[in-house]
């Protein structure tokens, strides 16, 4: 086990710039393969939290209790540095501080707030509304001024790209940065010479938020990383890698009425057991009999 802890490690990935791979978790087994997998740091996600765990769109049905519980339980499951998905602060500059008091304690090591106005929309549809400059800025200045623990880091997202244009973006982004974020997420850009330009415009870490199917073109995490880019986010790859294996073994479920232990179709029963840590728990058992 590392001997720093998570939030010194997931600071040094940031500033380290080198484009890490951050896979987003929808509840703790998925971020127990994700760590499996060897990945660097996990990204609690707000949209896989509503999807999975309510079946609804990314459209601010998720509450700060929700992502709170779920923020704790992938901490209990490993060790790997959290950057939380706290969508809005879930109301204004006192909600959060509400919620970094809240998720600080959950666990998290870096939390993540985005300048939309309530309720918030996933970053890649369309009708998205943002807060003034103002009112975003004093939001991450809460943040900042109610951490207790100086290495947990706050992401300062915007979405500002989408309805006031790339360059008021980056404006609003700066005053973010100077409100004291750690680091820096312009979301939904859609040009690929503006996604290559963000890390010489803005001095702080950045994470680029790559969404299969979404509104951003497709890079690869070395050439994001070339460009300067700190972290390459996958928030739901493992989401929608999910939902396809579940539907390809249903259907083969569905029409030959019945399922063996094909590797290629399904996770074996050992693997299982073993992403689960049942052979720790038997050692448990035999140590407490």
């Amino acid at each position: 086990m590392p001997s720093t802890s998570p939030r010194k490690q997931l600071r040094a990935l940031a500033e380290a710039r080198r484009g890490v791979i951050v896979p987003g978790a929808f509840n703790a087994l998925s971020a127990r393969v994700i760590a499996d997998t060897g990945f660097e740091a996990i990204y609690v996600t707000g949209a896989g939290v509503t999807n999975m765990w309510f079946g609804m769109p990314d459209q601010g049905f998720m509450g700060l209790a929700e992502i709170a519980d779920h923020t704790a339980r992938i901490r209990d499951a490993v060790d790997l540095p959290l950057i939380v998905d706290a969508d809005t602060g879930f109301g204004n500059a006192l909600n959060v501080v509400h919620t970094v008091r809240t998720l600080e304690r959950a666990g998290a090591d870096c939390i993540q707030f985005e300048d939309q106005v309530a309720p918030k929309r996933c970053g890649h549809f369309s009708g998205k509304e943002v807060i003034s400059t103002e009112e975003a800025v004093s939001k991450i200045k809460a943040a900042v001024d109610t951490r207790r623990d100086a290495d947990l880091m706050i992401l300062a997202r915007t979405d500002a790209c989408a309805t006031h244009g790339f360059e008021a973006a980056i404006e609003r982004a700066q005053k973010m940065a100077e409100a004291g974020a750690d680091v820096l997420f312009v979301e939904a850009v859609t040009r690929p010479e503006e996604v290559r330009a963000l890390p010489q415009r803005l001095a702080k870490p950045q994470l680029m938020n790559m969404v299969i199917g979404g509104k951003t073109p497709i890079f690869g995490a070395d050439e994001l990383a070339s460009s300067g880019f700190a972290f390459v986010l996958y928030a739901n790859a493992a989401l929608q890698g999910a939902l396809a294996g579940m539907s390809r073994v249903l259907t083969v479920l569905r029409d030959t009425k019945r399922v063996d232990e094909d590797p290629t179709l399904v996770a074996p029963f050992a693997e299982r057991q073993r992403l689960v840590g049942k052979p720790e728990w038997d050692a448990l058992e035999q140590r407490y009999r």
